[in-house]
């Protein structure tokens, strides 16, 4: 045992290898001196500590000394940066040059050595995209350093003086302004270089997915990486709040990953994502009538859509606990619990009791299994499909949300068999019902539980950071590590204690409860959970209160209000899709955040009821304006909540996927209560009740992000 513990040691010492290490192994020579000066930065901050501890200098002396140093680091970073791009400029204005002389005089051997000039210049483009990476990894690690050094929350000063500054060059680092220009000159260039059979469209009148160079997508692929720039998929995919991991590094983790992966079973959980939404929303344009029949007012459907919503509260702790050791458990017993509940939500006419009616939908909140979904995606999906996967997840649920609705208006018939009474109420949970039962029976024959004991067995596992450790690869190639030279070793033992803190404190070790992972909400996370809780609530007294107002202003029937939620749901994908693909291309996720709050309360004040009368457009205008802005409004709040949280709670049971679903779940049933309760001051009253929390709401939540905007990033 003793044995392993020091193989152990030696293999974590090898795996700690410090960012300065890095760093000096991965610039380019000849770029040395302008790259940041990670060594002094850290030598200064452990300087600076002493410094303060022995009186030697105050606070504010020692914050202005190090801001300084680091606005000279990013000036020597960004001037440098500058030059490279103008270089990469010229040369690309010079080989235009060249195109177009050919292009009069065509010559087959001058387009190829021109096209590798081209290629060459993108190889060059490649290199400085890493250092730019480099070197903002650099800036981001020594901010966190001062910051855990001194208890002091430098960074959010730092990033905050400086982000919006006219003269700050730290949005050169972070943004690589220009360098997008370059990338697009050259892919022009390139492509336009290809040959087109004829064609006379240019690359601007084809889709982006038609170039096929090689270099190009190298490029796009470090541009990707350094700014994390959006497309549909990974709209989608941050849409559903799962994190997207760096790609396994090495061909044994894929293979790791592939024995994992299990097609069917990756099905199975979409479609379980895809009956829990229709089944959540399938009783929306009936719950009214149903809550009348048994003799409730018309309101109580508040409670009867938002028994589910508070059932689901405590079922996505339990699920996210139990898929710490199984998937297929878990959605045996949600498809069973929602099987239950679904009859009993069938039952309660013949009955005539709304208890069971409500314990019917609580049942069917218990049977949530959105976080076995989720951890499904993030844990047993390759890297290389997890975004698609993600995308699948959140393409599920809007379908559900739209398919709910427009089944509910399909199902409008009237009879009976055996004393049960099939009708508009009840069919929704009898439909359910059987959707569920041959789901699991599905889910039972064609359900693969990955194996877990890839990951474990494979090699012993270091219990604080949860790597796994090969030990017969440690005593084969340990040695030539280690045979460093004393003097090197005595420099850099003093680095590798910092470091190997940094990492201990960096560890993707979980948040083991909610306090937690409480404690690891910054002011921008919780305001952002604040903008979730917002907007689901307003999406929420939108939907479920929309089949007693349509029908008191309006006099719609159950299949108007069906086919009113149903186009609402079919506006999702829409939107997402030109939302994901141009909007987020254009602004900057918090510019999105900050114009959607307030389109989104555009719509809630244009929904009020000022007049005497109350006309059909305003209310599907005003509806359309609220769920449209709501919808984007999600897509850019989740990602930035993924960018701004802390990375302890990208996995485990508190995870931030929970921390999101549960403040949306909380709203839901805030919302639906807040219809029942408005209820009793009646139906006339109960549209402009039921809004002015949402507009309380949705003024905070603006404010809150004007506050904190400086520091979204």
């Amino acid at each position: 045992m003793s044995r392993e513990r020091t193989l152990l040691d030696q293999y974590l010492k090898i795996k700690m290898v410090n960012f300065g290490k890095k760093l000096m192994a991965d610039q380019i020579p000849e770029w040395k001196g302008y790259y940041i000066n990670y060594k002094l930065m850290k030598k200064k901050v452990k300087q600076y500590g002493q410094q303060l501890q022995q009186g030697e200098k105050d606070r504010r002396r020692v914050l202005k000394d190090f801001s300084k140093m680091l606005d000279d680091q990013i000036e020597k970073i960004v001037l440098f940066l500058l030059e490279q791009q103008g270089l990469l400029a010229s040369r690309i204005e010079k080989l235009g040059k060249q195109r177009a002389i050919l292009q009069e005089q065509p010559d087959i051997s001058g387009i190829a050595e021109l096209r590798e000039a081209y290629r060459e210049v993108g190889i060059n483009l490649i290199k400085l995209l890493k250092f730019v990476d480099l070197n903002a990894t650099g800036i981001r690690k020594i901010l966190k350093k001062f910051d855990k050094r001194f208890g002091y929350r430098f960074t959010d000063y730092y990033v905050t003086s400086r982000s919006n500054h006219p003269y700050s060059q730290l949005q050169q680092v972070f943004k690589h302004v220009g360098v997008g220009a370059v990338v697009g000159a050259l892919s022009r260039n390139l492509a336009e270089l290809q040959e087109r059979q004829g064609s006379y469209l240019s690359i601007y009148d084809q889709p982006s997915s038609a170039l096929k160079d090689p270099i190009i997508d190298m490029i796009n692929s470090s541009v990707d990486k350094l700014t994390r720039s959006t497309n549909f998929l990974r709209f989608l995919g941050q849409h559903a709040m799962i994190v997207d991991e760096e790609s396994p590094s090495t061909a044994g983790e894929e293979e790791i990953e592939d024995q994992k992966y299990h097609f069917m079973s990756l099905m199975l959980n979409l479609v379980n994502t895809f009956l829990y939404m229709v089944n959540t929303y399938i009783i929306v344009p009936t719950a009214d009538d149903y809550s009348v029949s048994l003799g409730a007012a018309s309101t109580v459907c508040g409670v009867v859509i938002g028994s589910m919503a508070v059932a689901q509260i405590f079922s996505s702790i339990y699920f996210s606990a139990w898929s710490n050791k199984s998937y297929f458990k878990p959605l045996v017993f949600s498809s069973i619990v929602l099987f239950l509940g679904n009859i009993c939500y069938a039952m309660a006419y013949d009955m005539k009791s709304l208890t069971v009616l409500i314990i019917g939908r609580l049942l069917c909140g218990m049977g949530s299994a959105r976080a076995v979904n989720r951890r499904y995606i993030s844990d047993c999906v390759p890297a290389r499909i997890r975004m698609q996967a993600s995308a699948g997840f959140v393409s599920a649920s809007a379908l559900g949300m739209a398919c709910g609705p427009a089944l509910a208006g399909l199902l409008q018939w009237k009879f009976k068999v055996y004393m049960v009474t099939f009708n508009q109420s009840t069919l929704p949970g009898w439909v359910m019902a059987v959707a569920w039962l041959l789901y699991l029976i599905w889910l039972w024959f064609s359900f693969k539980e990955p194996n877990r004991a890839t990951e474990v067995n494979e090699a012993p596992q270091n219990p604080a950071s949860g790597q796994t450790v090969d030990i017969g690869r440690l005593e084969n190639g340990i040695a030539q590590p280690l045979l460093k030279d004393s003097v090197d070793k005595q420099n850099e033992d003093e680095d590798e204690v910092d470091d190997i803190e940094e990492t201990a404190d960096d560890s993707r070790k979980p948040a083991t409860s909610i306090g937690s992972a409480y404690r690891l909400l910054t002011p921008s996370v919780k305001v952002q959970l604040l903008i979730y809780f917002m907007l689901k609530y307003a999406m929420e007294i939108l939907l479920s209160e929309s089949s007693v107002i349509t029908n008191h202003y309006f006099s719609w029937n159950t299949s108007a209000v069906a086919i009113f939620l149903a186009i609402l749901g079919l506006t999702v994908l829409p939107v997402n899709a030109v939302v994901g693909t141009y909007i987020s291309n254009m602004f900057e996720d918090r510019q999105l955040l900050m114009v959607s709050q307030i389109t989104l309360l555009v719509g809630i004040i244009f929904s009020f009821k000022v007049t005497s009368t109350y006309y059909v457009v305003q209310y599907v205008v005003s509806a359309l304006v609220t769920f449209v802005s709501a919808e984007v409004l999600e897509g850019v709040n989740l990602s930035l909540l993924s960018s701004v949280m802390s990375s302890r709670l990208s996995r485990g049971t508190y995870n931030g996927g929970l921390l999101s679903t549960e403040a949306g779940t909380l709203a839901r049933v805030v919302a639906d209560c807040t219809i029942t309760a408005a209820g009793y001051l009646g139906v006339g009253k109960l549209l402009n009740v039921t809004l002015l929390p949402s507009l309380v709401i949705c003024v905070a939540s603006i404010a809150c992000t004007f506050l904190t905007y400086n520091s979204l990033f």
